[in-house]
């Protein structure tokens, strides 16, 4: 199959893993990398020996077909309609947009120009994650009924060299960890129907503990604890909640609840992990992984299978409308926080394709 030319626009912290992940996929060929600091990009190109270009030369480059987006969440739908305008594909980090409303015009120019955009995360393509698709699918624990999502942890200013964009608008950790919690549990349960939410913020100012940065202080412009209930069209109930807040705590990141039995879900924001089924009245049991890409870090699959999808002309499987839904999803628990009332939800995106169990090293089906 005829390679993908690729092209990296961002290269701060999370790019380093991108690119690590992209070498391990044959059908990507990484073109560039291009960042508004050039000196940024001479040190992330020089790293994996690349060449580093301007975002305009990477634009123009009629090899590049997917624009990698991997800058911060409040240029992500501009830097995405600069990459539609230029006719290339584009793949985001998350979130998609700071708001619905704002990412929809990103699907819709891509839609008007016959472009695809996808976005992270591509988690839920692990092997640990699509065998919990499997085993839900297969009916093994029945008929989902209601489950658990919990992400807590102190605060990011404690280990990012650079952190305030957590605590600007289009951060927090609703939109900064709820894309993997939210992302996994469509893929094994399908969409949102409804969702109910509290929201607070504790301190509007934090003190950066990591370096460079070591003692500054930054201004939090976001709710940093979201807590709510999401209603899938399913039936399902699932309580979630996301933090900035807490020293510690001893949940599990997802659990499942049905009819014939009770699943533990590995962290969505890696793509393997141990699997667990537990029947009424019975111990839990460690299940085997049936995937690839179980062991290891794939955080470039996503672009991978879009790469795949365009050669062969099916749909990808991290796509802008599963994004757009995810999207919709984290902003209404701030909008039913704040008028005190259950939000609606509005799109229905299909469960993604489940990947096939078998396939060559670096393949997607």
């Amino acid at each position: 199959m005829d390679k993908v030319g690729i092209g990296f626009i961002g290269c701060g912290n999370i790019s380093e893993a991108y690119l690590k992940a992209a070498t391990k996929f044959p059908i990507l060929d990484i073109r560039g990398v291009a960042d508004l600091k050039p000196e940024v990009a001479e040190a992330r190109a020089s790293q994996f020996g690349l060449k580093a270009l301007s975002v305009d030369a990477l634009l123009r480059d009629p090899a590049v077909e997917i624009i990698v987006n991997l800058t911060i969440p409040a240029a992500h739908v501009e830097v995405g309609l600069m990459a539609i305008a230029a006719g290339k594909h584009v793949h985001s980090e998350k979130p998609l947009g700071l708001t619905t409303s704002h990412a929809r015009t990103l699907l819709e120019a891509a839609d008007k120009r016959g472009l695809r955009v996808g976005c992270a995360p591509d988690t839920f393509l692990g092997g640990a994650h699509q065998t919990c698709r499997k085993l839900v699918d297969e009916g093994a624990i029945g008929k989902p009924v209601a489950g658990t999502a919990t992400f807590m942890c102190p605060g990011h200013e404690r280990w990012h060299p650079n952190p305030a964009f957590y605590y600007a608008k289009g951060g927090g950790p609703m939109l900064d960890m709820g894309p993997y919690y939210i992302t996994a549990l469509v893929n094994l349960i399908g969409p949102v129907a409804r969702v109910s939410g509290s929201t607070s913020r504790v301190r509007s100012e934090r003190v950066i503990t990591s370096e460079p940065l070591k003692g500054t202080k930054i201004d939090v412009e976001v709710a940093t604890h979201v807590a709510g209930t999401m209603e899938f069209a399913s039936g399902a109930i699932v309580s979630i909640a996301t933090s900035f807040d807490v020293p510690k705590h001893r949940h599990v990141p997802i659990e499942l609840y049905g009819t014939e039995a009770s699943m533990i879900v590995p962290d969505p924001n890696h793509f393997g992990g141990t699997i667990q089924l537990a029947q009424a009245g019975q111990e839990w049991v460690d299940q085997p992984l049936g995937h690839a890409y179980g062991d290891g870090n794939y955080r470039s699959i996503g672009v991978a299978d879009m790469a795949h999808a365009i050669r062969a002309d099916r749909p990808h499987r991290a796509s802008g409308e599963l994004a757009l839904h995810v999207l919709e999803v984290m902003e209404a628990f701030e909008t039913s926080s704040r008028l005190g009332r259950h939000v609606s939800i509005e799109t229905r995106p299909e469960r993604p394709q489940v990947l096939p169990t078998a396939f060559s090293a670096g393949g997607l089906g």
